[in-house]
């Protein structure tokens, strides 16, 4: 990412955050673009949120309005209607692709996410999500998965239909064009 499109990118964020208030009520645009000038490698993230489609926005997943507590950390999320269409057709982690041996994926969902600097959601944080308007109607994303479900060769994903977010079950090496994951970074 050059200085041009990181200043394309602060101009991006910063009309998504004027348009959706709603998601962080309690949070002015300059305390957020501060953040941004004052980290690169958290800039350089949002870029690639943004560029695999993303739609990356000031939410409120661990505190109110945005704001991790008194650490006063600023939380980005994906809040793309759907998921993501640069990170589909992914399976879990590195152990569902390397168990693969034929019709492998181009990757995995948490490979995908450490080499962005971003976290994939966990339950909770994907609940929080849709507090803020109604996302995957269409398409499900990989949730943070407990070991104990790991271990046994499984993986979570969640979705939303009838109005309701869902979580189910898959094996880990599956992957699906209408599957993909959600991310988010803190600054």
């Amino acid at each position: 990412m050059d200085v041009e499109q990181g200043e394309a990118l602060i101009e991006t964020l910063r009309q998504r955050f004027a348009a959706n208030m709603q998601r962080h009520p309690a949070v002015v645009w300059p305390v957020v673009e501060q953040k941004l000038r004052a980290a690169p490698a958290g800039l350089k993230s949002l870029f690639a949120m943004e560029r695999t489609g993303g739609e990356p926005d000031v939410v409120g997943l661990d505190g109110a309005a945005g704001l991790d507590g008194a650490a006063g950390t600023i939380v980005f999320c994906d809040c793309a209607p759907e998921s993501p269409t640069g990170r589909r057709s992914l399976c879990y982690d590195r152990a569902a692709l390397d168990a693969r041996k034929e019709n492998k994926p181009a990757g995995s969902a948490l490979d995908m996410a450490a080499a962005m600097g971003i976290e994939i959601l966990t339950e909770r944080q994907y609940r929080d999500l849709q507090a803020f308007g109604p996302f995957d109607r269409k398409t499900s994303s990989w949730i943070a998965t407990p070991d104990s479900i790991r271990k046994l060769g499984g993986a979570l994903f969640c979705d939303r239909r009838y109005d309701q977010v869902f979580v189910y079950h898959n094996g880990a090496e599956s992957y699906y064009a209408a599957r993909g994951f959600r991310g988010r970074l803190t600054l």
